[in-house]
């Protein structure tokens, strides 16, 4: 039945929290793990669970996501039905742009109303996980639902974060609350809440009368969390999904983030440097698809002091020299040059940037196409950074693309 199914990618947030990383690109398209972006964890979930039909639809400076979606993800055949089609804001219903994730639905109406689909899948392309959606329409189908939502057991203190929802014997929602004060603990286990993934099943129709009574309503947001799903839960059949059961055909690892600000965005990347990390990336049934750079190999060659590139625990990509630099616990991106005596720590350096001879970089993300000086030190005194730079609540330091050092 999954071949029926239309899937939703909500792709056009600012993600305020993640600048200086958004400040030229839309989060989905902020790179992550060395070599993808975000939005490609959501899109090989959609390949792998047999999703063939897929709407991304954008807002916020998505040239760059444009880019990466012509040229990584045009792999579906048109002549069969199948597409992933970038959908921009076009204002075709009234004089505003996207003005919550139900009116993004709302003012692309038309396209699901045209699709021979019979469930929509609606989803967020700034999270990082691996989820069979088949299983999930699984459990959509079993239980005659009107709507499915995915949902994972967090700590209480995390749950503020998230829709809590409180679940019957079967499955069934009976209560589901935005980002509540006092998140309700779960039956028997107070130290967590039961919080919603931000992915949803509609049946088709039930999505169309729905989206419709919600902007017929003048005090709503036009949001899912804070105004269709709570309205639903006492009229239809609202289920609820357990993320990573025992159902499906990826191999469960039941990790999910949102990366939505920088402390997360860069802990989620240092998961992957784990002896044995959440996310297993190397698992080959369920291998996440992105746009391949032609590089040639990563090296490690002696600098000009005669010391050895080294590099310990960490993920080079495509292009990366070390050229008598150390490089510990980081993440490199493709044609990322170390230089000779710098030392590069617990870092994240995107694509084509360089650092300089004898340069030292701690807990630091630099973004794509900048210089660091030979000697310079950075991520070790977060007093002078913060002059410079934006640095985390935790004390991430990081360094916006095209930077130029005074």
């Amino acid at each position: 039945m999954i071949e029926n199914t239309l899937a939703v990618i909500l792709a056009g947030g600012t993600g305020s929290r993640l600048k200086p990383l958004t400040a030229d690109r839309t989060k989905p398209a902020v790179p992550f793990g060395g070599k993808y972006r975000i939005i490609d964890f959501t899109l090989a979930n959609c390949l792998h669970s047999g999703v063939r039909r897929v709407l991304v639809l954008t807002q916020y400076k998505s040239h760059s996501l444009q880019k990466h979606l012509r040229d990584g993800w045009s792999i579906f055949n048109p002549e069969l039905g199948e597409y992933i089609t970038m959908v921009p804001a076009q204002m075709r219903r009234g004089e505003s742009w996207y003005s919550g994730t139900a009116n993004a639905i709302y003012q692309n109406l038309y396209l699901i109303e045209r699709s021979q689909d019979k469930w929509v899948l609606i989803l967020s392309g700034d999270h990082i996980y691996r989820m069979d959606y088949a299983a999930m329409l699984k459990t959509h189908l079993d239980n005659k639902a009107d709507v499915t939502i995915a949902c994972m057991p967090v700590n209480l203190e995390r749950a503020r974060c998230f829709g809590v929802m409180s679940i019957a014997s079967d499955g069934k929602i009976m209560s589901f609350e935005e980002k509540p004060s006092q998140p309700n603990a779960m039956p028997g286990n107070d130290s967590q809440a039961l919080a919603s993934m931000g992915v949803y099943i509609f049946s088709k129709e039930e999505l169309i009368k729905a989206i419709q009574q919600d902007h017929a309503e003048v005090a709503s947001s036009h949001d899912f969390a804070r105004d269709i799903l709570p309205r639903l839960i006492d009229t239809h059949r609202v289920y609820a999904h357990e993320f990573g059961g025992t159902e499906g055909r990826v191999t469960q690892d039941r990790y999910w983030r949102d990366v939505g600000t920088i402390d997360a965005y860069y802990e989620a990347n240092m998961d992957l440097l784990k002896p044995l990390p959440a996310l297993n990336l190397y698992q080959n049934d369920w291998t996440i698809r992105t746009y391949q750079q032609q590089t040639p190999p990563a090296r490690t060659v002696p600098g000009g002091s005669n010391n050895e590139g080294i590099f310990i625990n960490s993920i080079l990509a495509g292009g990366v020299i070390i050229a008598g630099g150390s490089v510990q616990r980081s993440i490199l991106f493709p044609h990322v040059y170390v230089g000779d005596e710098a030392f590069v720590e617990d870092s994240i350096i995107f694509n084509k940037t360089r650092i300089g001879d004898g340069a030292r970089i701690k807990n630091c993300i630099i973004d794509k196409d900048v210089a660091v000086p030979a000697g310079e030190v950075i991520g070790y005194d977060l007093k002078q950074d913060k002059k410079k730079f934006t640095v985390s609540e935790k004390g991430i330091v990081v360094v916006p693309k095209h930077y130029v050092f005074g």
